[in-house]
């Protein structure tokens, strides 16, 4: 059996489709679901079991002898989070538990960083995994902070020699997009929300740049496709030699107003594209530039290409956003 928690979640719904098309299972997901439409993430799938995430252990306990792995994907994802509390809690103390439980029975452990753990660099992101290095960024806010402490916590334990599950890989998510991002509201990808614009009819808004050296639009992120993200998931659980915090990204920047030039052509739609004042409260720390370094997934074997920015456009155009059914 394998575990996945935040299964109902963007990345986790699609690890489970993913796992399922590959025939692993069976699959226990763990997740709250609350009152909005977070349930049909999962509502194509077929699952083992359902598990409240505040049972977790207990589940696992008792199911010792099925686990073959645990795929942590559960955590306050919100950047804009402000309870440190429940950050602490949901992201540290629950990760912990789950290491802790992986490693004394020896179960291999994929969990989910982020690239939110190098603060505001806007190049070198090397995701070296000794405690020195880890300890050297700066994330900007306590969502960031939060997974930097995880990845701290697990690499200083490792470095001791202390107990480890046989597999453990930490995965630094860049800017994933993709299916069932929906009930994700403010935090769904820039894709999504430039595709509901154009759909509504409305003008494109995008940042103005406030750096002499780059043109309106052309902020640069590493736009990652989520179903690369999860077949790179997938890749690990069946390179069980292989461990380490990996960076999770296409290794190509795109301008914002690549994408809404990728959807308008891709949608036949001609619509005007207005660049509006950044607010000042987030002027001063805006990143400009963010580029995952694949260097070290490559060298351990992970060959297969990402997607590019408008295949992957167009494969979740053709594949969800223009389909009656949206989800995956």
């Amino acid at each position: 059996m394998i575990i996945v928690t935040g299964a109902a979640g963007f990345i986790g719904s699609n690890i489970v489709a993913d796992l399922e098309a590959a025939g692993k299972g069976p699959i226990a997901v763990a997740d709250w679901f609350g009152t909005g439409e977070k349930w049909r993430n999962l509502a194509k799938r077929s699952i083992a079991a359902f598990i409240e995430p505040e049972k977790t252990l207990e589940f696992l306990d008792a199911n010792r002898s099925a686990i073959e792995a645990i795929i942590h994907m559960g955590a306050i994802s919100a950047t804009t989070e402000r309870d440190v509390d429940r950050l602490a809690t949901l992201n540290i103390r629950y990760s912990v538990a789950l290491w802790d439980w992986c490693a004394e029975a020896q179960v291999p452990f994929i969990y989910a960083s982020s690239a939110a753990t190098y603060g505001g660099k806007e190049s070198e992101f090397f995701d070296r995994d000794d405690p020195a290095s880890l300890k050297a960024l700066r994330p900007l806010n306590a969502y960031g902070w939060s997974k930097k402490a995880v990845d701290d916590i697990f690499a200083n334990r490792v470095a001791a020699g202390a107990p480890q599950p046989p597999q453990w890989v930490g995965l630094k998510f860049f800017n994933v997009f993709g299916p069932n991002e929906y009930h994700k509201d403010d935090m769904r990808s820039v894709v999504v929300k430039l595709f509901d614009t154009v759909q509504a009819g409305e003008h494109l808004r995008l940042f103005k740049s406030y750096r002499a050296n780059i043109a309106d639009g052309d902020q640069r992120r590493d736009f990652v496709y989520v179903k690369d993200c999860t077949r790179a998931v997938l890749w690990f659980l069946e390179n069980p030699n292989v461990s380490g915090i990996f960076n999770l990204g296409a290794g190509t920047a795109r301008s914002f107003l690549d994408i809404a030039q990728v959807l308008l052509a891709r949608l036949n739609k001609r619509v005007d594209i207005e660049f509006i004042e950044m607010p000042e409260l987030i002027r001063d720390r805006y990143q400009y530039f963010t580029e995952a370094d694949m260097t070290k997934a490559r060298s351990v074997g992970m060959k297969f290409e990402f997607l590019t920015l408008e295949k992957a456009i167009e494969d979740y155009l053709e594949c969800h956003l223009l389909q009656e059914d949206r989800y995956r």
